[in-house]
């Protein structure tokens, strides 16, 4: 199985930490947050990782080759610009449709400063059994961008914005939709990748909430179960040390 893991970004918010690395070199209780994404793709089964980096791109390549890409064969995608989550991955779409092996397959898509015990196993189980192009890990949480779900747990819309502007897709079932918070972690069917047709840098929201719109099946995944943690914010990575020592992942 392959798997993309997104860690472009400036990582801005997680300043001064990054101020002299990237945000998937930042440590956790004595290990850098790509380390750790790496150990649980690894776990679940992923041998073919590729990896989209802009920000201190050269640092990360050498910490790859020091640690001898971890046992796993890891490509590098590098940014000149930034093209956000849709662009980064429409960049890397090469990847997944290389091999014959591994063509049909689903991928994971995941955020590098993100953590969780999430169970890629029944989340993938579940996108294959409802034969999903897109399936989203979401919780109840409280976010500033709040995707929208029916009792299906298609997407159906979205909230965004300071006011929380609602979005719809399906208007005549506006009264049964949950908003639910999406947590950086897909899994994606291959056939999604030619149907990216935005351009330049574009978030992967909004593809899938154009294609959800044009009758494609995107679902939501509820994970409030697991331990899941953002680690956009410094306060974020010294509350998760303390995860980690009092093992609650």
């Amino acid at each position: 199985m392959r798997a993309m893991i997104l860690a472009a970004g400036l990582g801005t918010r997680l300043r001064p930490l990054t101020h002299d690395r990237p945000k998937a070199l930042v440590e956790v209780a004595g290990q850098t947050l790509l380390e750790i994404t790496l150990a649980r793709l690894r776990e679940f089964g992923v041998g073919h990782v590729i990896l989209n980096v802009h920000h201190f791109a050269d640092m990360v390549a050498e910490y790859l080759k020091k640690n001898a890409n971890f046992g796993m064969k890891i490509e590098i995608s590098r940014e000149d610009t930034l093209l956000d989550t849709g662009g980064g991955l429409k960049k890397a779409a090469w990847f997944f449709v290389k091999d014959s092996a591994d063509r049909g397959d689903p991928f994971i898509l995941h955020n590098v400063d993100v953590i969780s015990t999430i169970d890629f196993n029944r989340m993938l189980q579940f996108h294959n059994q409802h034969q999903a192009l897109a399936t989203l890990a979401v919780k109840q949480r409280e976010t500033s961008r709040y995707l929208l779900f029916d009792e299906h747990f298609r997407l159906s819309g979205r909230l965004s914005g300071v006011s929380q502007q609602a979005e719809f897709i399906r208007p005549s079932q506006q009264l049964q939709l949950q908003a639910l918070a999406f947590s950086g972690i897909h899994v994606i069917s291959p056939r999604m990748l030619s149907m990216l047709t935005e351009d330049g840098a574009f978030s992967i929201i909004d593809s899938y909430v154009r294609l959800a719109g044009q009758g494609e099946n995107i679902l939501g995944f509820r994970a409030d179960q697991y331990y899941w943690r953002d680690l956009g914010k410094p306060e974020s990575v010294l509350q998760a040390e303390k995860d980690f020592k009092n093992k609650v992942l």
